[in-house]
C-alpha cells in the first residue's frame, strides 16, 4: 500500500506539471498506437497490393513506399518497435546504472577506483560509433540486439550521478544507525539508500530511454537492424534506398522522422516532472 500511495502521489505531482502532462499525453498516445496497432492501422503494413511511390490519397493518407506498402500502416506499427526498444533499452541502461553508481559509491577505495575507471572510460568512447561496431558484429540484427547494444552503452552517466549521491548519502545519519543495528549490506543499500533517490534514477531511465529512440532509428537506417521488421528506422532506412525525397515522396522520410522526435520529446518534458519532484523550487502552481 505504501509503494502504491508514493506512486499515485509521484504521478500527481508529474500531471501538476505542465511540461510533463505534455508529456505523459503524448507517451500515451504512443503507447496506444503500440497495444491497439493491429486493431488500428488501415491496412497491413506489410501488404504489397498498392501503387508503388504514390503520394496522399483517401486510401493511402500517408501515400505508399517504392514497394507498394501503405505508409500510415507502417508508422502505426512501428510505434510497437521503436517503443519497445526505447523501453527496454531504457530499462536495462538504468538496472547497469543503478547496480554500479550504488557499488561505487557505498564502497570507497579499491572498488570505487576501479569502477569509477570503466564509468570514466565508457564516458569519453563515443556512443554512436561503438554501437554501430557492437551491432555490426553481433550475429542476427534482431530486435534484442538493438536493445542490447543500445543498452550497454547508454548506462555511464547515470552511474556518474548515482554514484555520486551514493557517496553523500552513505554518511548520513539515517545510513549510519541502519549500519550499526546490524543490518546487512543489501538491506542498507537498497531500502535505506536506493529509495532516496528514485527521482535520480526515474531521470536515468528517461534519459536514457531519449537517448535509445534516436539510437535504435539510427542503427535501423544505417541497415544493422532487421530489415524484414517495421520500425520507424526500417522506414527511414527504405526511404533512403528508394530515394524518397528524389521521388516526391517526402512523407516516407517526415512522418516517421516526426514520430521520433515526438517520442523524444514527450521523455524529455516528463524529465522536467521529474525533476520537480525532487526540486521543489521547480514545481508549478496548481
Amino acid at each position: 500500500m505504501t509503494s502504491l500511495r508514493f506512486a499515485w502521489r509521484a504521478l500527481t505531482m508529474l500531471w501538476s506539471n505542465g511540461k510533463a502532462r505534455a508529456g505523459l499525453i503524448v507517451l500515451s498516445v504512443f503507447v496506444v498506437l503500440a497495444v491497439f496497432a493491429p486493431l488500428i492501422v488501415p491496412h497491413s503494413p506489410t501488404a504489397t497490393t498498392f501503387p508503388q511511390n504514390q503520394g496522399p490519397s483517401g486510401v493511402n493518407w500517408f501515400g505508399t513506399t517504392g514497394n507498394g506498402q501503405d505508409v500510415l500502416s507502417q508508422v502505426i506499427y512501428g510505434t510497437r518497435i521503436s517503443l519497445l526498444v526505447c523501453l527496454a533499452s531504457g530499462a536495462m541502461a538504468t538496472v547497469v546504472a543503478v547496480t554500479l553508481g550504488l557499488i561505487a559509491g557505498y564502497r570507497p577505495g579499491l572498488v570505487d577506483e576501479l569502477l569509477s575507471f570503466v564509468n570514466n572510460l565508457a564516458l569519453v568512447i563515443p556512443a554512436l560509433p561503438l554501437m554501430i561496431i557492437l551491432a555490426a558484429y553481433l550475429q542476427g540484427h534482431s530486435v534484442w540486439t538493438i536493445v542490447l547494444v543500445v543498452g550497454f552503452t547508454s548506462w555511464a552517466t547515470g552511474a556518474r550521478v548515482i554514484r555520486s549521491q551514493t557517496s553523500t548519502l552513505r554518511t548520513r545519519e539515517f545510513v549510519t544507525s541502519a549500519v550499526l543495528s546490524g543490518e546487512r549490506l543489501p538491506r542498507v543499500v537498497f531500502r535505506e539508500i536506493l529509495p532516496n533517490m528514485i527521482s535520480l534514477v526515474t531521470a536515468s531511465f528517461m534519459a536514457a530511454a531519449t537517448a535509445a529512440v534516436l539510437a535504435e532509428a539510427s542503427l535501423e537506417f544505417l541497415g544493422l537492424g532487421n530489415p524484414t521488421t517495421v520500425s520507424w528506422g526500417t522506414i527511414l532506412y527504405y526511404a533512403q534506398q528508394q530515394n524518397a525525397l528524389l521521388t516526391g515522396q517526402w512523407v516516407l522520410v517526415l512522418a516517421p522522422g516526426l514520430a521520433i522526435v515526438l517520442l523524444m520529446t514527450s521523455f524529455t518534458l516528463i524529465n522536467f516532472g521529474v525533476d520537480a519532484l525532487s526540486n521543489p523550487s521547480l514545481r508549478e502552481r496548481s
